[in-house]
């Protein structure tokens, strides 16, 4: 009987468990054979896919540099017919775009007189004291844009050199090492308005608010007059005048041949000669500072790029870039 059993089995062939073990060895290298090739395949994609990003990106940063030549030909063309205002009505505010550059390549383009904002840094005077004039007016500013006075002292301790708070709002290192996480305060002059979100509890409700109307430039930067929205206008007067209609303002702008208000015309409308002496250095009706705004569209990609234009009597240049815009 054993004879017979041992004479039944097939010769050559393996048992039947080592036939599902070899089949299963089988599906496991094809398996890994497909997740490599997919591997490969992707990583060669990524690659192609970075490369046309770069190749976009750097694109559209020679495309923004080209508008900031342009906005700085067009600036000191302006300052060559008229070196002493700056205003909108000759041209230089006017939005440019969408043009197309080259075939599939869009760009916009927008200039802006920062100076026409409030100075952040003019409210502390290079001994890091703060400035009262400036002070006062920032704290109407607050005020008139619906934001809580107390951000002032906030702010006046952010930007000056010592510890100790201001009185009576302020906060030093005290308050922010109790934040999470900890952090101290700056105590020298915002590079950027973005800063105000550093301020405890500040948010950005009070920062969308306040936002549109100032700046980070260097200290002792006056305001112009002539680009000035009605509520830095009426901060530094001390009372409501122009923002009582602003809509006013903006077609008094359209319509004049020149620079409106004039810094005659405004001046008369302060009811404090002392004020209005205490005023009148840190007000102007030309600028320096210039934000160029640059949105190319490269096929469905989209950049943005930020510059920051300085002007002096000869010469136009960029100081600053940025991909947001403050």
């Amino acid at each position: 009987m054993n004879g017979l059993r041992q004479r039944s089995r097939r010769p050559g062939r393996a048992p039947r468990g080592q036939r599902g073990i070899a089949l299963l060895v089988a599906i496991l290298l094809v398996a890994l054979g497909t997740i490599i090739a997919a591997a490969v395949a992707y990583e060669n994609a990524l690659s192609a896919r970075r490369g046309t990003a770069t190749y976009a990106f750097d694109q559209a940063l020679l495309i923004a540099q080209g508008a900031e030549a342009l906005a700085a030909y067009g600036l000191r063309q302006i300052r060559q017919n008229d070196k002493d205002h700056t205003y909108p009505g000759q041209g230089w505010a006017k939005p440019i775009g969408p043009i197309e550059v080259v075939p599939g390549v869009m760009l916009e383009a927008s200039l802006e007189d920062l100076q026409g904002r409030f100075n952040l840094n003019n409210l502390v005077k290079n001994d890091t004291t703060a400035d009262p004039v400036q002070l006062q007016a920032f704290t109407l500013l607050l005020a008139m844009a619906g934001v809580e006075t107390k951000w002032a002292g906030y702010i006046v301790d952010w930007i000056d050199g010592n510890i100790t708070p201001s009185v009576p709002d302020g906060a030093e290192d005290s308050v922010y090492m109790g934040q999470t996480p900890p952090y101290r305060t700056a105590n020298r002059y915002l590079t950027s308005v973005s800063e105000l979100l550093a301020l405890p509890g500040f948010g950005r409700d009070r920062y969308l608010k306040l936002a549109p109307y100032v700046t980070a430039l260097p200290f002792d930067t006056p305001v112009n007059l002539c680009t000035a929205p009605a509520l830095v206008l009426d901060a530094y007067l001390g009372h409501q005048d122009f923002s009582s209609d602003a809509d006013s303002l903006a077609k008094n702008r359209a319509s004049a041949p020149g620079c409106f208000p004039t810094q005659r015309d405004y001046e008369a409308a302060f009811a404090d000669p002392k004020l209005l002496a205490e005023v009148r250095p840190k007000i102007a009706q030309v600028s320096s500072y210039f934000r160029l705004t640059s949105f190319i569209t490269i096929g469905s990609a989209e950049f943005n790029l930020y510059s920051l234009l300085y002007q002096d009597q000869s010469s136009v240049r960029p100081i600053l870039r940025s991909f947001t815009p403050d």
